[in-house]
């Protein structure tokens, strides 16, 4: 298996299971409808933890754009691999939101709020005030990437064994900071599935996509890597930690 497929495939799996339980508690006639945030904050933890123990040694298991640009700007990370793994990323999200519509198609037919139909494919802010809700995804991000390149090997980025203190930091983020925005914290896996939900047909209907707030979860999380890796070479000394990718 290439990086490239690895991060597709670690991607998609994680998109799979991380969206496929806000499917599960929002969606209706489900087994877990009604579960809850805190449901949905402990799925996609395991999401991430599933995703990064089959591909870390593979890809590193970025699986998320924000990742890979705060190990490229640490030094941690070939500028020159950064298109692929971003391409990879963004049709892995595509790939696994298609997957969660497969597997719930009915249960989007007998869901008539059209607003949870879309909270199963991308985020929405609970309090609609753009730069308040830039804020958020840009803390929540800097919180991931900066505690993520501590993990981070030198060699490529996140290992299988850091699967679960990742998943941990993941679960933390969710239940601190995911109250305003639902903590997209990943360019990828807000905007492949938000796609998707605009271009799948969806039984009973759907409304629009929300593009208006769409740059948000994207410009946010690309912001709050770069202030990370920042503080991090900040913390290490100028120029490129040591042990870096040649």
């Amino acid at each position: 298996m290439t990086p490239f497929v690895g991060e597709l495939t670690g991607t998609a799996l994680m998109m799979l299971l991380g969206n496929g339980v806000v499917a599960n508690v929002l969606l209706a006639r489900t087994k877990g409808h009604g579960g809850g945030t805190i449901v949905i904050t402990l799925g996609w933890a395991m999401a991430v933890f599933a995703a990064v123990s089959t591909v870390g040694t593979v890809s590193g298991a970025h699986l998320n754009p924000a990742i890979t640009l705060g190990l490229a700007f640490a030094g941690k990370f070939q500028w020159s691999r950064v298109p692929a793994y971003m391409a990879a990323q963004f049709l892995g999200a595509c790939l696994g939101a298609f997957l969660v519509w497969l597997v719930y198609r009915r249960h989007f037919g007998a869901t008539e709020n059209r607003d949870d139909k879309l909270a199963v494919f991308c985020t929405s802010p609970s309090i609609r005030a753009p730069w308040d809700n830039l804020l958020s995804e840009i803390l929540g991000t800097f919180v991931l990437v900066f505690v993520v390149l501590f993990f981070a090997a030198a060699s490529v980025g996140l290992g299988a064994l850091d699967a679960f203190p990742v998943s941990l930091l993941v679960l933390g983020i969710g239940m601190s900071l995911g109250g305003t925005t639902g903590y997209a914290i990943n360019p990828a896996r807000d905007l492949g599935p938000r796609l998707m939900h605009a271009w799948l047909p969806m039984p009973g209907g759907k409304r629009d996509s929300d593009w208006g707030y769409a740059w948000i979860p994207i410009i946010g999380p690309l912001l709050g890597a770069a202030l990370a890796a920042g503080l991090y070479l900040l913390l290490h000394g100028h120029g490129a930690v040591p042990g870096t990718m040649p």
